[in-house]
């Protein structure tokens, strides 16, 4: 217990799936944490759960696509807790489409949730961490940000971005001298709404999810806790000589 003790976690996309699952795991550990997410009664239902279990926590409304939308909550977690230590670029979203059956309309709001959110929540968090002298910054790529798939281009090019954006931030933040570390993690299929999501239009959907899990060696998909557990490790000052890294919790999906 205490691996985050003190510090202030912003976790995005925090009221499903992964991102509700680190912020819970990031307030048992001691952090107080921003849960941030356009659902507001779904997050509000993580900072009830955060605040029952003895922990601090703050709802604030953000569409990561919305620049206006970030400054306003950076001003909250000024104003409420005067630093920020932490941020999870969880906010995400799921597209299926080859090259050729995607529309330029969809590329783009893949690319704009997936990519553009992450580099504003970056550039945002460096910001609020320079005055400090410190930070972890933790953003959500994917396998699919390391190897292709013929029906996920939008998907692959927003993940593939964000791992390299990742890179050039955290060369940016250490050779700049501000001690803010910037990692990418890349989960493969983790049983959440969003992956629920791809098998539920299909008409048998157990057998759906089985091919699913037939691409993990391990022979079974992964838990949100599985990524929430390498995201504290991150978060903590264990991984300190981390940065510009990639942490891949994949079930064996990319040693193939």
């Amino acid at each position: 217990m205490g691996r985050v003790s003190a510090k202030v976690a912003l976790v995005t996309g925090a009221a499903l799936g992964i991102g509700k699952a680190t912020a819970l795991l990031l307030a048992r550990e001691g952090a107080r944490v921003v849960v941030a997410d356009m659902k507001a009664q779904e997050g509000h239902a993580v900072v009830a759960e955060i605040e029952a279990a003895g922990g601090e926590a703050l709802f604030v409304p953000l569409n990561v696509t919305v620049e206006e939308d970030w400054s306003k909550a950076m001003a909250a977690i000024k104003a409420r807790f005067g630093r920020l230590d932490i941020a999870v670029n969880n906010a995400g979203i799921a597209y299926t489409g080859t090259v050729e059956s995607t529309s330029l309309a969809d590329w783009r709001r893949v690319q704009a949730v997936n990519l553009d959110g992450v580099f504003l929540g970056t550039r945002y968090a460096v910001e609020a961490m320079k005055p400090q002298g410190s930070g972890s910054i933790i953003n959500l790529s994917s396998i699919e940000g390391l190897v292709g798939d013929p029906t996920l281009a939008a998907y692959n090019a927003s993940k593939g971005g964000v791992r390299l954006f990742t890179k050039s931030a955290a060369l940016h933040c250490a050779r700049s001298g501000y001690k803010i570390r910037v990692n990418s993690v890349h989960p493969g299929y983790i049983w959440t709404p969003m992956v629920q999501g791809l098998t539920s239009g299909t008409p048998d959907q157990e057998a759906a999810r089985q091919k699913l899990i037939d691409l993990h060696p391990l022979g079974h998909l992964g838990e949100a806790d599985d990524i929430a557990y390498g995201i504290l490790f991150l978060a903590s000052d264990e991984s300190k000589f981390m940065t510009g890294s990639e942490l891949v919790i994949d079930g064996g999906y990319t040693a193939q």
